[in-house]
């Protein structure tokens, strides 16, 4: 039996994480991101995961997700609880860990077709 990937679902993944710089396919940012396998858009101008607020998850919970990730940078460091119980409240899961960790989940997760969004602050 041969496996192979449909990439027509998957056009996001994330090919190479450093600090301060994420490439995603053949382009480089360096911003914090909220990523999906098909969207791309830029992330809460905050300084750390501390700083996320309830009202930062409402584009995420939009894109409707079945998991979220929050990549928190080099280390992990976990936001205030009011952040995460909004997507406890709207059935979705929710994992924070460093942003290299959240950067390989996303892929493995986006290639197994789950509905995935990564949060990935730099």
């Amino acid at each position: 039996m041969r496996f192979t990937q449909d990439p027509s679902s998957i056009r996001n993944l994330i090919r190479s994480y450093a600090p301060g710089e994420i490439k995603i396919n053949d382009e480089v940012f360096r911003h914090s991101l909220i990523v999906g396998p098909s969207s791309i858009a830029p992330g809460p101008a905050i300084a750390d995961a501390g700083e996320l607020t309830a009202a930062h998850t409402a584009e995420i919970v939009g894109l409707a997700p079945e998991l979220v990730l929050v990549g928190t940078g080099v280390r992990q460091v976990f936001p205030p609880a009011e952040f995460g119980a909004q997507f406890l409240r709207a059935g979705i899961g929710f994992e924070v860990m460093d942003t290299g960790a959240a950067c390989r989940t996303f892929n493995v997760l986006a290639t197994e077709q789950r509905r995935v969004v990564a949060l990935l602050l730099l």
